[in-house]
């Protein structure tokens, strides 16, 4: 495929697709509510800002929410952080994910291993009800935590739905944490009850966890029991480690599949706990609400992803990412969820493309970094696999890439709807995303969410256009935080978000708006580069120097040197490759035009490895801090801290 020219988008939505995107629909129903005809998304946007109430009535009526509406729908809504949605409300979160009809899938499954299982939604029904039953006999009341470090299967999705029934906080990791990265998290929030796996399986090797599983369950002083998912056959066996543990399949066998039932709660009560990727010091532990973050994924769902009744929808995540609970929420869509565990690459780059050809899914979701690694492997899935049921495909996790735009039409599918996303654990959701009705412009996100006033501001709070500066919210929404874990006068919640501009949510990601209405987001704002006192995102030395077949990943800092801040660049070479003259050259010169000269790096670097979190996201200011001698707060929040190893001392960095 041919470069698309700059004035021309990679992909437009055709008049069939607009007629019965549900956002067409929506915009109908808001017209009348307007009264005046809200045309095209723009007006839709700017009606859903400046008429909030209106919007989220609409949104609650228009997607079925069950519950108690209650009659305000905003109090306090000029408050940042203290506006309150829905004061009156009552809901239930798990009633309104369980409210799927007929035999079809609710949940497929594929592991690793090959184990496969569906379940129905009668039968998922019914598994929520032995669990409810269950955790009630343990006691298990409102309010009351459960932990879960668990793979990506079927009952780590049931015990959620199970506590969520009775007003229990969920807060879930994923198994590959470390001990301490475990304890970091669950023991500030108390837990009552744990919930693990007797092992997983990742890039063809058998994950024993039976040490791990014991040690955690003494030092959570709090958990009262722990219950065992039979994944690989050794439930028996771990549970016998541990006095308070028993196997879930054991555990569940006197209670019988009876109706479930929903205890109705406030909108605001606490659902989920997340956490912050904690490179910087131990996790924030995020609360959100219930009433928050399911009529915030009712909306991107619904309205930005056109996900729909009957849909099949699939998203690349763990459960110690934020995407894993936006994954489980397309159940509020009548929506069949696609649940995959393991590597993507095991046994090669196929495996996710077979999944999606064999079970027929409609939404594809995944990282910026897999399209980027499946792009320079070689594989091209548009060539040898059925994807004609794929209608969207996403992308998150960090920004993608110009040529990873180009890669998804070239080498994936030419007829998908592409939304690049970007929000986060922070808001359980997306600032910018997809918009099905729009075109989608290379390295481009689509525009702002609904109802969200997103805009991007320069120091002085002034807003800019095709400039760089500071993504900022100025108007309360559903899914911002309750507030933080242990932060009774939300000291610590307004110091993370509400200090640079007061009243106005600062999300720390340095992005701009383009001249289509989209926005590139070039990094994290507190990663950003400042040579010579002018502010450069990272993001864009990666679109250069990514493109490169000899590097296989790159990392870039900001090194305090003789009184400035230089740009030093990492770089992780693909098998063979040597760092010579001529490449540190030609990467220069790509950076260079490709870029700008400002962007050019001081030095360059050959390392062997480049540190992650868990999810898959890049450490720059972990890097940063081991180049400058200072210490890591929290290197259980990294997949490979042993890489940080490799960034101390460079000679050539001290000249």
């Amino acid at each position: 495929m041919e470069e698309p020219a700059l004035n021309n988008p990679l992909w437009t939505p055709s008049k069939e697709r607009i007629a019965s995107a549900p956002i067409t629909a929506f915009m109908a129903e808001a017209s009348k509510r307007a009264k005046r005809t809200l045309e095209t998304f723009e007006d839709l946007h700017d009606w859903s800002v400046t008429e909030r109430e209106t919007f989220w009535d609409l949104l609650w009526d228009w997607a079925g929410v069950i519950g108690e509406k209650g009659g305000a729908v905003i109090a306090n809504g000029d408050k940042m952080p203290g506006a309150q949605f829905f004061p009156h409300a009552k809901l239930n979160f798990a009633e309104n994910l369980l409210r799927g009809k007929g035999d079809g899938d609710a949940l497929v499954f594929h592991g690793e291993d090959k184990l496969q299982r569906r379940l129905s939604w009668d039968e998922l029904r019914a598994e929520v009800s032995r669990l409810q039953q269950l955790f009630v006999s343990l006691g298990v009341k409102q309010g009351d935590r459960v932990a879960a470090m668990m793979p990506n299967m079927p009952e780590t999705i049931v015990a959620m739905l199970a506590a969520a029934s009775i007003g229990a906080v969920w807060s879930s990791c994923s198994p590959d944490f470390g001990e301490q990265g475990v304890l970091d998290r669950f023991g500030q929030i108390e837990p009552v009850l744990l919930i693990v796996p007797d092992g997983y399986w990742y890039a063809g090797k058998r994950i024993e966890i039976g040490d791990k599983v014991a040690t955690i369950s003494e030092k959570l002083t709090t958990v009262r029991n722990v219950l065992v998912v039979e994944y690989m056959g050794q439930a028996e066996a771990i549970a016998a480690r541990s006095p308070k543990a028993m196997p879930l399949k054991e555990a569940v066998e006197p209670f019988p599949a009876l109706p479930v039932t929903f205890k109705r709660l406030p909108f605001s009560h606490p659902l989920y706990i997340l956490y912050s990727s904690g490179t910087t010091g131990v996790p924030k532990c995020i609360v959100h609400g219930a009433g928050g973050s399911l009529l915030q994924h009712l909306k991107e769902h619904r309205l930005h992803c056109g996900i729909g009744a009957g849909d099949r929808v699939f998203y690349f995540t763990t459960c110690g990412w934020m995407m894993w609970n936006w994954l489980v929420s397309g159940l509020a869509c009548d929506a069949s969820l696609m649940l995959y565990d393991g590597s993507p690459f095991h046994p090669d780059g196929n495996v996710l493309f077979d999944y999606a050809q064999a079970e027929k899914f409609t939404f594809f979701g995944t990282s910026a970094k897999f399209i980027d690694t499946l792009r320079k492997s070689g594989l091209r899935p548009i060539d040898t696999h059925d994807l004609s049921s794929v209608r969207t495909l996403t992308s998150t996790g960090s920004p993608l890439s110009p040529e990873g735009f180009a890669f998804v039409y070239d080498g994936i599918k030419a007829d998908v709807h592409l939304a690049s996303m970007s929000g986060g654990t922070d808001i359980m959701g997306c600032f910018v995303l997809g918009i099905p009705t729009r075109p989608v412009w290379s390295g481009e996100i689509q525009g702002a969410a609904l109802a969200m006033a997103v805009d991007v501001w320069d120091d002085q709070g002034k807003p800019i256009r095709e400039e760089k500066g500071e993504l900022v919210c100025s108007n309360a929404f559903p899914s911002m935080p309750i507030g933080f874990w242990n932060d009774p006068d939300g000291t610590r919640y307004r110091a993370a978000y509400f200090e640079r501009f007061d009243n106005v949510w600062c999300h720390g990601d340095f992005a701009e708006w383009t001249a289509h209405g989209g926005m590139i987001i070039h990094g994290r704002s507190d990663a950003t580069l400042n040579p010579g006192g002018v502010r450069i995102g990272t993001a864009e030395i990666y679109n250069q120097v990514e493109q490169m077949e000899e590097v296989a990943e790159a990392i870039c800092i900001g090194q305090t040197f003789d009184d400035d801040v230089r740009v030093v660049l990492f770089v992780r070479l693909a098998p063979g490759m040597v760092l010579d003259e001529d490449l540190q050259k030609r990467i220069r010169t790509k950076i260079r035009t490709g870029a700008s000269p400002r962007h050019v790096p001081a030095k360059i670097v050959q390392v062997a490895d480049i540190p992650r979190t868990k999810s898959g996201k890049i450490t720059e200011l972990a890097v940063r801090d081991v180049v400058h001698g200072r210490a890591v707060k929290n290197k259980e929040a990294l997949a490979n801290p042993e890489a940080l190893d490799l960034f101390r001392n460079i000679a050539e960095l001290a000249s």
